[in-house]
């Protein structure tokens, strides 16, 4: 079985868990995900199965869409809610105040990494560090906001509710706090939906129960790339090129090219080179 199946994660599982199911239900260890939901998180994961993990890479590096809501006032050890509380302060946020700095925040900046997360220094994860209270130097990423909009203030309860769209890597939970940060003051996360990766919405998620019930819609590679990349039809001596992974001209310079056969079989990703295109991600079935 090779293609996409969307799930919409519920609240406490982890995505491990969600991907276990999947290996369950289909019946191979070959499943993988496009990016991790903490646990207290719901909503898309988008699942590879198959000859489809080879799109892992491809599918993690797109934006990310999310309503996340946030109180201030409160700050913890691991940015959300579940941690432990480190601090408290009483807050008195307008909503002026809000707008403000919302409509400001920078769309590209250096975030820090939360200390509960997978990233690795000197071969040890961050949380590693956290639950032995060894000190750490966090490292920062450069992230995008693309997008970021208020859906609901609450000013008795000093809680905001935003969606946000997001470049490959951004922490929420960092995003958070660094709002809070903007208005002087501290804040931590109480909720997180995500609610799009790239073209795939919430909206066409399987839930848990219809994916164990194996009611689930599975895409295609076919299906995907097409909507995804300018796809290419090839026959004959360029058909074989490209199964043989070698370097091929860029008549149209096109970025990146989903090749597939007159079956509709997918062939290969290829992205530009140059003025060449080269193989990125080899499809066919029965070629590694």
């Amino acid at each position: 079985m090779d293609g996409i199946i969307l799930v919409n994660k519920e609240k406490g599982m982890t995505s491990r868990d969600v991907v276990n199911i999947v290996s369950h239900v289909c019946h191979t260890k070959k499943v993988g995900h496009t990016g991790t939901l903490d646990p207290m998180a719901t909503g898309l994961l988008v699942i590879c199965v198959g000859r489809a993990t080879k799109l892992v890479e491809v599918l993690t590096s797109h934006q990310k869409e999310y309503i996340a809501s946030m109180i201030f006032g409160i700050k913890t050890d691991t940015k959300d809610i579940t941690g432990t509380i480190i601090e408290q302060r009483e807050t008195h946020m307008k909503s002026d105040q809000i707008k403000k700095v919302i409509n400001n925040m920078p769309t590209t900046y250096q975030q820090e990494v939360p200390i509960y997360s997978a990233v690795k220094i000197n071969g040890k994860k961050l949380y590693e560090y956290a639950r032995k209270k060894e000190e750490v130097t966090l490292p920062t990423r450069e992230v995008t906001i693309e997008k970021l909009q208020i859906i609901d203030w609450q000013e008795q309860e000093q809680k905001l509710t935003f969606l946000t769209r997001v470049s490959k890597g951004t922490y929420i939970r960092s995003l958070v706090e660094d709002i809070a940060s903007h208005l002087n003051t501290i804040g931590t996360m109480t909720e997180l939906i995500r609610t799009k990766v790239g073209h795939f919405t919430l909206e066409n998620a399987n839930t848990i129960s219809e994916v164990k019930n194996n009611s689930y819609k599975l895409y295609s590679i076919y299906e995907i790339l097409h909507e995804m990349f300018e796809t290419r039809i090839i026959t004959g001596e360029l058909e074989k090129k490209v199964l043989n992974g070698a370097k091929i001209d860029n008549p149209e310079q096109l970025e990146t090219v989903f090749f597939i056969n007159e079956q509709k079989e997918p062939l290969a990703l290829y992205k530009k080179e140059e003025d060449k295109l080269k193989c990125y991600k080899m499809l066919k079935i029965g070629i590694e």
